[in-house]
């Protein structure tokens, strides 16, 4: 009894899949066509990867929908287009430069300016510390002329 629960454990899973993997062959053609535009568009729960290789919940959705929507006619374009409207630009891996997206793509540029000024700035007040401790008063010269005398003597 105890083996026979094991191996129906083991074949279930198997089972649960049996009619996904059915969905997923029914055109492969269209199943290439949406992976290549699924890895355009990002898992908005997972955020680093691509919903072609995501496995969550939303990620299968979203597939579920392009599936749907190419079954319709829709084009890629139609598709990419429905995607932006319900989840904003942030689900493109490679948004648009435009006004709204401008400042994503300004901003590493923006920030690297801005630390090249902010050391630059730096080495100069450094430099002129150093400068200022380098030059001697004349009491102070005076002074380590005297020691270096009796240093001689």
């Amino acid at each position: 009894m105890k083996n026979f629960l094991i191996a129906l454990l083991l074949v279930l899973p198997t089972f649960a899949y049996a009619g996904e993997a059915k969905d997923l062959a029914e055109d492969p053609v269209m199943e290439r066509r949406m992976i290549d535009l699924a890895e355009k568009v990002r898992c908005l729960v997972c955020q680093s990867e691509n919903v072609a290789s995501s496995h969550s919940d939303w990620s299968n959705d979203v597939r579920q929908i392009m599936r749907d929507k190419m079954k319709a006619g829709a084009s890629d374009q139609e598709i990419m287009d429905m995607l932006v409207e319900r989840f904003g630009k942030s689900v493109l891996f490679d948004p648009p430069v435009d006004k709204e997206t401008m400042p994503l793509w300004t901003a590493p540029f923006i920030l690297l300016l801005l630390g090249i000024a902010v050391l630059f700035i730096q080495l100069r007040k450094r430099r002129a510390i150093v400068q200022q401790a380098a030059t001697l008063t004349p009491e102070a010269q005076a002074r380590a002329a005297n020691l270096l005398k009796e240093e001689n003597k």
